[in-house]
This record gives structure tokens, sequence and C-alpha cells, in this order.
């Protein structure tokens, strides 16, 4: 088993791999890494093979921390950390990650740190990740939770599943004669997003809109989608984008809603028409995203994904030394 650096040629093994994998998202593709500029991270994208076989595929780069250089997985995404084939079990796995420790040491790196998707993204859940790296001395830099609905779960009427607060607000939604509607241009609902993120934390969105343009156009239509609530006039009152993470899930990157309407619930109908979008495309869950920051939970945005039969499952930050 050897560890060697991703080169251009490796372009569509590592795309195929990651798609016939047991746990590849979007996140480890390398048309979703072609969307950071130039510079903006030092890349160390690595294959993991055994002769000819393409064992596993680890985005990556390194960065400086505490005086040292780290191997991150992946810096610029959701969700990082070793790709495996559906067909490893817990010895090839072990192997996966002595191999990977070992070239990071002979690198000369002090340490490696690692975003694991969660068990959900998983084609056969199991958590042989985990347990081979902390056997291996690592730890939990933190566990976040993100707010997964499982749709299999949800019956034939759907809005019963609901808690009465979130069927209230869709009610007065469409009372009020609101709609939901996918639309491709970024530029009716970034302007919310960016301002409702704005005020209410002091920070700009991950990405730039010229960034979420470059991501559709080089994932796909199929993969980056956005939904927008609109009233009678025509105005954008909330929406969601949604990034399509793997067959099985997909992903509420960005919700948001312009205050100013908020008393309309428009952002209560952007949630039930694309859970019922979700459950209709064949996706086994959707995710909206997580309700704590740093393991500090956000009270209310928990009981808000709640009521729409969410429930928080770990989004893990491993970090070992060498």
């Amino acid at each position: 088993m050897r560890v060697r650096p991703a080169q251009p040629g490796d372009r569509d093994r590592w795309t195929d791999f990651v798609q016939r994998s047991n746990n590849g998202t979007v996140f480890h593709l390398p048309d979703f890494l072609d969307y950071h500029p130039e510079g903006r991270f030092r890349n160390r994208h690595l294959l993991v093979e055994g002769g000819k076989k393409l064992l596993a595929v680890v985005p990556g780069a390194v960065s400086e921390r505490d005086g040292a250089t780290w191997f991150r997985s992946y810096p610029g995404a959701s969700y990082g950390g070793p790709v495996l084939a559906d067909e490893t079990g817990l010895r090839d796995t072990g192997k996966v990650v002595d191999a990977l420790l070992d070239y990071c040491r002979e690198q000369g790196w002090a340490g490696v740190e690692m975003t694991l998707p969660p068990q959900v993204y998983f084609r056969r859940p199991h958590n042989y990740l985990d347990f081979s790296l902390i056997k291996r001395g690592f730890e939990y830099r933190k566990r976040e939770l993100t707010a997964v609905i499982d749709l299999s779960r949800l019956g034939e009427e759907l809005d019963l599943a609901f808690r009465s607060s979130a069927r209230r607000g869709v009610r007065k939604a469409r009372k009020n004669d609101l709609h939901v509607e996918e639309n491709e241009d970024f530029s009716l609902f970034y302007p919310i997003l960016e301002s409702n993120l704005q005020d209410r934390h002091g920070v700009s969105p991950t990405h730039t809109r010229e960034e979420l343009e470059l991501l559709r156009k080089l994932l796909g239509g199929e993969r980056v989608r956005q939904f927008i609530t609109r009233d009678p006039e025509g105005r954008v009152m909330a929406g969601m984008v949604m990034f399509h993470c793997n067959p099985r899930v997909t992903l509420a990157f960005y919700i948001s809603h312009d205050s100013e309407f908020q008393k309309l619930r428009p952002v209560n109908l952007v949630y039930r028409e694309v859970l019922n979008w979700a459950r209709q495309r064949g996706y086994h869950y959707l995710d909206l995203g997580t309700f704590t920051l740093d393991m500090t939970v956000n009270y209310g945005l928990c009981r808000f994904k709640e009521s729409f039969t969410a429930r928080g499952v770990f989004r893990d930050t491993l970090q070992g030394t060498l």
C-alpha cells in the first residue's frame, strides 16, 4: 500500500472512485475543489493505492498551526477525510489510515485534522474511520450537530409529521398566496442571504455570488439548485440553495429570509416545499445544516429545524499529532 500526490491525469479515476464509494460526497470531487482560486490553499490531494488498485482518495491541503505544518482534509469543504470503497472493512480501513499517517510523517507534518461526513452520507454506515483514528491517538476537536430529516420515515401525509408550529407557518404562508419556485438566478436570493448573515452574525456567506455561479458551472445544474419564496407581487422573501452531496443526501447549504416579511412565514413554506422535492427526487435524507457552532447550541434554530422532524447527528472533526 502506498500514498502519492494526485496528478492531473488522475482526475477521471478520482471522480469515478468517489461516485462509486461508500462515503464520498460532492465535497470530495475535483470539480468542487476547482472553484477555489489558485493560491487560496496549499493543496496536497492524496491517493492511496494497493498495487494498481485505488483504495482511498484524501483531498487535502497543508496550513500553519501553532508554528507547525498540519495536513487538513479539507479546509475549503464541509466534509473531508478518506473516501473508501464500499467493500472496505475494518482491517483495510486501519491500513489506509496507517499509510496516510506514515506519509504525513515522512513529509515532516506535525499533525492531521479532518471533518468526516456524518453517518447518513454513507452507503453502508459504519464507524471504522473514527475507530481507526481514535485507536491511533486522534481526539475530537469538536462534535457539531447537523439537522437531518429522514425522508423515508415521514409517510404519505407529509404535513402530519410536522409540529403544529411548522404547520401553522405553512398555512399562513399559503393564506397570503406565497409560493415556492426553483430559479437559477442567484441575484434574486443572494442579497437577502448576505444581508441576513451580516445583520445576525456579522459575517459574509461562505461563497460569493460569483463562486456559487462557478460551482454550478463546474458541478452542473443538477448538483446546485436554488428555491425561492415569492409573494403575488413577485418579491423574493426567502430561499434555499441545495447541494447534491451524493445519491443519498441533499444539503441545504444556505437558508435565509428577509426579516421584513418574517411574519408571513416564507421560510416555513420553502422548508416544506424543498422537503417534498427532496422526497420526490429519491433522496434518503435532507441535511438542513448545523445548529451548533463550536458546540454552542442555537436553541431557537434547533427548535425550528426540529419542528420539521429534523434531528441532530454528529458532524465530527478529529485531530491527531504525529
